[in-house]
């Protein structure tokens, strides 16, 4: 994904640094199990403000790193702090904003009701040429669908007939790796002229003039996003509704729900260093710190922390 928004951010001539960073740092604050995860927080904080990751993303980069002497978090830039918040657009107007972001508004005003950056828009953009791109991938393998099924999908369809016609009778693997890189390619482009035709018309002279735009500036053509469409459907019926993935996520969130009752009830459960920082045990205080905790674990960790605490833990298979 980074690389991708490196490349946008590179062909568009926007700042590189600034847009590799928020691509590596958007997604910091997803606990483990992804989504499934963030599902099961948001739920067991729900009377302490709930749980989103893009909300947890911002504590962790200004409140939750330990590094420096004089204060909590890392030392980065407004604009990097903005796109973090801001990546898929304006706060104000939509859902209800995150507690933790209206309270760290509260001391810089990260300008919530405006567009982020061109970086930070390239950067969510590449998001999801990435992802689209991983679930077709990790679809297939895990046998989710077939080709044919995958050719019904009109731009995978066409990108499939592409492959074919250059590659017969190639293998399954590069088959699929083929289809993949054609996917992110006819993406990129898409999203490259899109973007210059949008910047074309609105002519910005300053960041600010991109911020306070009617609409988005990086952004797909209206015909790729048909077809995106179209894909993204695809993939919720075969993927992120198959019935394996369905019990497995399921699984995955009673995990979580498991570990938080158990550290919510019992403070001796937390490992050591963190049971000694812990603040006072019932507070809302203490539950953003359970959350905290399970946030900045991975799927593996969080495994291991179950089969600490339980008699039995699901394989996730």
């Amino acid at each position: 994904m980074a690389q991708i928004a490196r490349a946008l951010a590179r062909t568009l001539r926007v700042d590189e640094d600034l847009t590799e960073a928020l691509a590596l740092a958007h997604d910091l604050g997803h606990p483990p199990f992804g989504h499934a995860g963030e599902r099961a927080l948001d739920a067991a904080t729900a009377h302490a403000g709930g749980f989103d990751h893009n909300a947890q993303s911002l504590r962790v980069v200004t409140a939750l790193e330990k590094k420096y002497a004089s204060f909590d978090g890392l030392n980065l830039t407004w604009e990097t702090l903005e796109g973090l918040v801001k990546h898929n657009g304006p706060l104000v107007g939509s859902e209800p904003v995150p507690e933790p972001i209206l309270s760290y508004c509260a001391k810089q005003d990260l300008d919530l009701a405006s567009f982020a950056s061109l970086e930070a828009q390239a950067a969510a953009l590449a998001d999801d040429i990435a992802y689209n791109n991983h679930d077709v991938d990790d679809g297939y393998r895990a046998d989710c669908f077939t080709f044919a099924e995958l050719a019904e999908v009109p731009i995978t369809g066409r990108l499939l007939a592409e492959v074919d016609a250059a590659y017969p009778g190639v293998e399954e693997p590069r088959r699929l790796y083929e289809i993949n890189r054609r996917l992110i390619t006819a993406m990129v482009n898409d999203a490259i002229a899109e973007t210059r035709a949008r910047l074309s018309v609105l002519r910005p002279e300053s960041a600010d003039d991109v911020r306070h735009a009617d609409r988005a500036v990086v952004a797909f053509s209206e015909t790729m996003q048909h077809e995106l469409n179209a894909l993204r459907g695809f993939l919720f019926a075969r993927v992120y509704r198959h019935e394996r993935v369905m019990r497995i996520m399921g699984e995955a969130e009673d995990v979580i729900v498991e570990l938080f009752g158990r550290y919510a009830a019992d403070v001796d459960a937390l490992p050591p260093d963190w049971r000694d920082q812990a603040p006072a045990h019932g507070t809302r205080e203490y539950t953003r710190y359970v959350a905290d905790f399970i946030a900045g674990q991975t799927d593996r960790y969080a495994l291991a922390e179950h089969r600490r605490l339980f008699d039995a833990t699901s394989d996730l298979r």
